[in-house]
């Protein structure tokens, strides 16, 4: 295939066959290898992904006249993860792309409220753990607003600290349910407590927890109040397509009262083509992400989230157990899908360059340098697959470290 448009079109299975050996070299999250990108409910969850998605591929979330079903379908959503979070009367939200947009609305919608509502004039800023994500950076260069990032205090919102950095132009604090780095979910309870003593709004990040922290409760888990249960959160946001398990780029953003959400809203008449009308950044708005989201929330329901959030948590819980027998150390005490192991002795990097080689592909985290899982229901039929290979990586770097120890004796 050449890099310019070809003059003339390619047969489509000429294209997929292309297509299919471009995808060959790409790693095998089928077979359970990645644990970060992908989140793999099976085979009965991708089909309703793809036959929902496909029956709403073409129409635009951007025209809720043209297309009230997309309307109606986008608004049972929203009512459901507010269901979900302990969401008030009144609450609302939308759809958005993905949590960077989720989290990118919140800080316009709280800015704009300061303005408006709190009398903020001048450089206003975010104080956020150092944990929280770095789409509320993004956020902030994009709107000039300044980012102020507070060490954490074993791995969690320092909330003593972050009040230090607060001050009068603060628009926002952030609390993280879960961090992505560590897996760990912030006190939100004293963070609430903060914001209610300094009057200022509370976001709670929960694009990874949102939808797997109610469900892991109900299981029995002890998942501390994170979401609109504590009265100060302002507004949240909680990723459909991660552990929602729907189609790619689906999120919520989520506010605890329509006045809020207000804020949020873009609406313009003043040019030639009549008024325009969006609540999140993106104008067109794939109705196949907005559809598909509904069909695998209405196919899974209450208790097929709980059978599947069961699958992530059983496969964490043995990986644990597995990862801390062969000597590495779990940060913190993660309860949901993400955990973070260390090792004392051996460089986890390059524990995971060997287990590269293995065909894994995984995160890391860089303080303290760790291997980073982030689980899906498929996980749980290769945790064995996965400690035996971490048994031999780590044998291999054991073995390599003492080798160069030898050379360096007899040098």
């Amino acid at each position: 295939m050449g890099t310019t448009l070809p003059k003339q079109g390619t047969d489509w299975n000429k294209l997929k066959a292309e297509m299919e050996a471009r995808g060959s070299h790409d790693v095998k999250w089928r077979e359970g290898k990645t644990a970060v990108y992908v989140f793999n409910a099976g085979p009965e969850v991708a089909q309703v992904q793809k036959e929902a998605y496909a029956m709403f591929m073409s129409e635009n979330g951007l025209g809720p006249m043209a297309f009230p079903s997309l309307k109606q379908m986008e608004d049972e959503v929203v009512a459901m993860g507010l269901g979900l979070l302990h969401g008030p009367e009144g609450a609302a939200g939308n759809i958005t792309s993905g949590g960077t947009d989720s989290i990118t609305m919140a800080i316009k919608t709280a800015r704009d409220f300061a303005r408006k509502e709190k009398g903020v004039t001048g450089p206003c800023n975010i104080v956020a753990p150092w944990s929280a994500h770095p789409a509320f950076d993004k956020a902030a260069k994009m709107m000039e607003i300044e980012m102020r990032r507070v060490p954490c205090a074993d791995l969690l919102a320092d909330v003593d600290a972050m009040e230090k950095a607060v001050d009068a132009n603060t628009i926002m604090l952030v609390g993280s349910a879960p961090c992505f780095p560590y897996g760990l979910i912030d006190p939100i309870e004293a963070l609430g407590q903060l914001a209610e003593k300094k009057n200022v709004w509370l976001h709670v990040d929960a694009c990874v927890g949102g939808y797997i922290a109610p469900f892991v409760r109900m299981n029995g888990g002890d998942i501390p109040p994170f979401d609109f249960e504590v009265p100060a959160v302002s507004s949240m946001s909680a990723d459909l397509h991660k552990y929602g398990y729907c189609a790619k780029g689906a999120s919520t953003v989520l506010f605890r009262s329509e006045e809020l959400r207000a804020h949020m809203i873009f609406d313009c008449a003043d040019w030639p083509g009549g008024r325009m009308v969006t609540p999140t950044l993106a104008g067109t708005r794939p109705g196949g992400a907005i559809a598909a989201a509904w069909a695998v929330m209405n196919f899974l329901g209450e208790e097929g989230y709980r059978a599947k959030h069961r699958q992530v948590t059983d496969a964490r819980e043995t990986i644990e157990a597995g990862a801390v027998k062969l000597g590495f150390r779990v940060l913190g005490r993660p309860q949901l899908g993400i955990v973070a192991f260390t090792h004392d002795e051996e460089d986890p990097f390059a524990v995971w360059g060997k287990l590269f080689e293995r065909g894994w592909f995984t995160s890391l985290t860089t303080e303290p340098k760790g291997l980073h899982l982030m689980l899906s229901p498929f996980h749980a039929q290769v945790t064995d697959t996965y400690l035996t290979d971490l048994e031999w990586a780590l044998g291999e770097v054991k073995a390599g470290n003492e080798g160069k120890k030898r050379e360096a004796r007899y040098s």
